[in-house]
């Protein structure tokens, strides 16, 4: 194992020693390629640099008290990619290939996995990219596959405790039937601006309402919203709405331990009404929302007890978590070790 100072690290990127590669040419994908290059040569008429022909991935590894290493949910991810690659005219690699990509870079970098209880983990991010150079606005005929992995802290420097969040009522991150719900990057360029506009104002984050109607809750920044009352999980339903992994994982979880499940509309005026608010994804996992701003009303909305996450965030955070790190029994069949 690396001799890093592991809970002092940031969610960001820090170099390790491989990454894996395949490269689509000719209607098929290349055996997996492993390197030691931080770099990509592609050509500057890459559609991926020209015309957003990009889709990733994010998922994580972790080390449990027994010294085995545990990948989350690996397959959802790579159905994910597909799904994403197929709305923007790309060759996806295989559920196949993806997992074992995923596998091969997590063992390359093994020393990497952070130990166990050191509240970090290891960030894998599978990349597809068209890089067949291209003029006219037309799909690649050339994909490149690269998965490259990292040791991270919380995405949230506050870590599991609650934060504060800015109703954004101005700028969009997805059109009402554009690339909402799937990950591309471009959503995420399209959300940077009310992002940063957030951090300068002292929040978290920025949470998006629709963009057609602006009337109901969107995405948490980078990640899905849900409250919870009445003992009962509610998320927002929409087609701008990324699905993310971690928070259909948290559905289930919610029903198991006697939750009831909703997943609908969420008009921005019922915030005020839930007992606990969370944003949740694989870099967050759950972050608790303490204060949710509206800066054009004036209206601040709180949840709970001040600086203490609600009650069903920390019991679906401790187990979530759990399972992950192989502490519970994985009955749902979400966990992989890597041998």
């Amino acid at each position: 194992m690396k001799n890093l100072d592991w809970s002092q690290l940031s969610f960001g990127y820090t170099k390790t020693d491989y990454n894996v590669r395949s490269r689509y040419k000719d209607g098929k994908w290349s055996p997996l390629e492993v390197s030691d290059s931080e770099m990509l040569d592609i050509h500057m008429a890459s559609t991926c640099l020209h015309y957003g022909q990009e889709s990733f991935e994010g998922l994580k590894a972790f080390r449990g008290k027994d010294g085995k290493i545990r990948l989350f949910r690996a397959e959802e991810n790579a159905k994910r990619m597909i799904n994403s690659a197929d709305y923007i005219m790309m060759q996806a690699p295989s559920v196949e290939l993806f997992t074992e990509a995923v596998a091969k870079a997590i063992k390359l970098n093994e020393a990497y996995v952070p130990p166990y209880e050191s509240g970090a983990s290891l960030y894998i991010r599978p990349l597809l990219i068209g890089v067949g150079p291209q003029m006219g606005v037309a799909p690649a005929k050339e994909y490149l596959f690269v998965v490259f992995v990292a040791p991270v802290g919380p995405y949230f420097k506050a870590g599991f405790k609650p934060v504060k969040m800015m109703l954004e009522r101005v700028y969009d991150r997805a059109a009402p039937n554009g690339t909402g719900h799937i990950k591309v990057g471009g959503n995420y360029a399209a959300g940077l601006k009310a992002g940063v506009i957030a951090h300068d104002k002292g929040y978290s984050t920025a949470i998006f309402l629709d963009s057609k109607e602006k009337k109901y809750i969107d995405e948490c920044g980078p990640a899905n919203f849900f409250g919870i009352k009445n003992k009962t999980y509610v998320t927002p339903a929409s087609h701008t709405i990324l699905p993310s992994i971690t928070n259909a994982s948290l559905m289930i979880l919610a029903e198991d331990m006697g939750l009831k499940v909703e997943r609908r509309p969420v008009p921005v005026e019922e915030l005020e009404t839930f007992e606990e608010v969370g944003a949740c994804g694989t870099a967050a996992v759950i972050s608790p929302v303490g204060q949710i701003d509206d800066l054009t009303t004036g209206k601040s909305i709180h949840f709970g007890k001040p600086g203490e996450p609600g009650e069903w965030s920390t019991k679906l955070y401790n187990r979530l978590r759990a399972i992950q790190y192989g502490d519970e029994a994985d009955k749902f069949g979400w966990v992989k070790i890597i041998e």
